[in-house]
């Protein structure tokens, strides 16, 4: 741990792979407006519905509801089609962008829930840098906690998953990592209150370094900020 609040893995990865909303950039504004309006159309209690949002899929989250009359396919792609149109204050979280900047095109992945035309929509708006591998919602037939899009991003990436580091935000996504079988760092950035949980943690980017040592392995070090 060090004097600016990194708690940083010693370990050496083959591979990061990074969640997206909450992790690399912050869309809770946007998302927060969009549920919240599909919400009250369905008669839903809105404060207590938004906190289920955050790192599924949209149509597993609205399956999870089971409202009646409801089709969960075309209400996510409704969802879907308000977030492309809506990027209002999507930002990076701090230090996202150059962090990502600075890592072998061939060593990092993002993994996220949403599809690929929000993801890119929002990576745009929020300045992140397009990865070579990316894996949306539309390339697994089960969401997060599933552990399938994780292992989907390590075989692209042509690595052991055991050999990566995955960046989560939310309690999800962290139990896809856990499941795929690869150690988690926790991003807090986003995060009202505080997450109990046995991961290390970072709140951003800033101060972080990664190193690339023997056999192409990156290993993360705290640049002293």
């Amino acid at each position: 741990m060090s004097g600016h609040g990194l708690s940083l893995p010693d370990g050496r990865y083959a591979a990061l792979l990074f969640d997206m909303d909450g992790t690399i950039l912050n869309s809770i504004a946007a998302a927060e407006r969009i549920w919240s309006a599909w919400a009250t159309r369905h008669g839903l209690d809105v404060a207590a519905f938004l906190p289920t949002i955050h790192g599924a899929r949209a149509v597993d989250t609205i399956s999870r509801l089971a409202l009646p009359g409801v089709d969960p396919e075309i209400e996510a792609q409704g969802i879907t089609d308000a977030e492309i149109e809506d990027v209002e204050g999507i930002v990076e979280v701090p230090g996202a962008e150059n962090f990502l900047k600075s890592l072998p095109v061939a060593n990092w992945a993002v993994v996220t829930s949403a599809p690929k035309a929000l993801a890119l929509q929002r990576m745009k708006a929020a300045g992140i840098p397009v990865p070579a591998v990316l894996v949306t919602s539309e390339d697994v037939a089960a969401g997060k906690p599933n552990p399938d899009c994780y292992l989907l991003a390590a075989k692209r990436l042509e690595v052991d998953i055991a050999d990566c580091l995955i960046f989560e935000d939310a309690a999800v996504g962290i139990a896809a990592g856990e499941a795929a079988g690869a150690p988690v760092l926790v991003v807090t950035s986003t995060h009202l209150h505080p997450m109990e949980t046995a991961h290390a943690t970072i709140r951003s980017y800033e101060g972080i370094v990664a190193k690339a040592g023997e056999g192409g392995f990156i290993q993360l070090e705290d640049g002293g900020i």
